[in-house]
C-alpha cells in the first residue's frame, strides 16, 4: 500500500449502526501487563496483572476502537496506584468517547509472614483485583481480596468425644472505598476472624499452635461472613461491601457458602 493511501483507510468502527441497540460492555479481556504495587511497609512489589477493559457503546456506533485500550494501558507507569488506576479509567472513557467504562486489574500479591511460634519467615500469596467503574456520571473504586484461611466446624467439635474436622476456607471481600485502604488491612481483618490463618511454612511448634488455635476458635461460614462484616461496618472509609465465605476440602462432599452484601450509604 502506498504511503498516501494510509490516510484513506476507512474507519469502519465509527460507521453508523441502525439497529438502535446499545452495548453495555465492549472491550478487551485478559491482557497481561507488568505492574508495581505499593506495599504498606513502604516498598513496591513487582507482579503481573491481568486486565479487562470495557466501555459502553452507544447505539449509534457500529463498533469501538479495540487498539486504543492497549495503547492506554501501555502508556501507563508500571507503578500503578489507586490514583493512577482511576486516572487511567477516566482516560479510557474519554478516548473511547463513551459515558461508561470499567477496568478490572487482577494480580497475585505476596506478603511475608512469620510463623506464630518459631518465627520462621515464608511468603503467602493472595488474589487481589482492583475494579474501577464510571457509570451514570459517577466514578467508583473497589478492591477485591481473596484470603485463604482455616475454619473448624463448631458442630463437629460439639458432637465429638475428641477432635473436630476443619477445612480450607476462602473469604473474599469486595470493598468499595472512598479513602485509601491498604491491601494488607483487608487481609489482616479477615485472618483475625478465621479459626486459624495460613502460613507458607510451619515448624512443629507452629503446627501445634495452629491446630489448637483452630480448635479453640470454631467457625461456620455464617460466623465468618458475620464477623468480617461487623468490622467492615465500623470502617468509615468503606461505603459498600460484599463478604463471601466458602469452605471446601472437608469431610463433606460439598462446599459450604455464605455471603453478606451491604450498602452503608442506604
Amino acid at each position: 500500500m502506498k504511503a498516501k493511501d494510509l490516510h484513506n483507510i476507512p474507519d469502519v468502527q465509527s460507521d453508523a449502526d441502525s439497529r438502535k441497540l446499545a452495548i453495555d460492555q465492549v472491550g478487551v479481556k485478559a491482557i497481561r501487563h507488568p505492574v508495581r504495587i505499593m506495599e504498606r511497609t513502604g516498598g513496591t512489589q513487582h507482579t503481573i496483572a491481568l486486565f479487562n477493559m470495557y466501555v459502553g457503546l452507544p447505539h449509534q456506533f457500529k463498533g469501538t476502537h479495540m487498539s486504543r485500550f492497549v495503547e492506554i494501558l501501555s502508556a501507563q507507569e508500571r507503578e500503578l496506584t489507586v490514583e493512577s488506576f482511576t486516572a487511567m479509567l477516566k482516560e479510557m472513557v474519554d478516548r473511547l468517547e463513551s459515558e461508561e467504562g470499567r477496568i478490572e486489574m487482577s494480580f497475585p500479591y505476596f506478603i511475608e509472614k512469620k510463623a506464630p511460634v518459631s518465627g520462621v519467615k515464608s511468603l503467602m500469596d493472595y488474589e487481589v483485583t482492583f475494579i474501577g467503574e464510571i457509570s451514570k456520571g459517577k466514578q467508583s473504586f473497589a478492591m477485591k481480596v481473596l484470603v485463604p484461611v482455616t475454619s473448624l466446624c463448631p458442630c463437629s467439635k460439639k458432637i465429638s468425644d475428641y477432635g473436630a474436622h476443619n477445612q480450607r476456607s476462602h473469604v473474599t471481600v469486595t470493598a468499595h472505598t472512598g479513602d485509601f485502604v491498604w491491601i494488607e488491612e483487608i487481609i489482616d481483618l479477615v485472618e483475625k476472624q478465621a479459626s486459624a490463618e495460613l502460613y507458607g511454612l510451619l515448624k512443629r511448634p507452629d503446627e501445634k499452635y495452629v491446630t489448637e488455635r483452630a480448635y479453640d476458635n470454631p467457625k461456620f461460614v455464617e460466623d465468618m461472613v458475620r464477623d468480617v462484616a461487623a468490622l467492615l461496618n465500623l470502617d468509615q472509609r468503606i461505603s459498600r461491601y460484599v463478604v463471601e465465605s466458602e469452605n471446601f476440602e472437608s469431610i463433606h462432599n460439598h462446599s459450604a457458602y455464605a455471603v453478606i452484601e451491604k450498602d452503608k450509604r442506604a
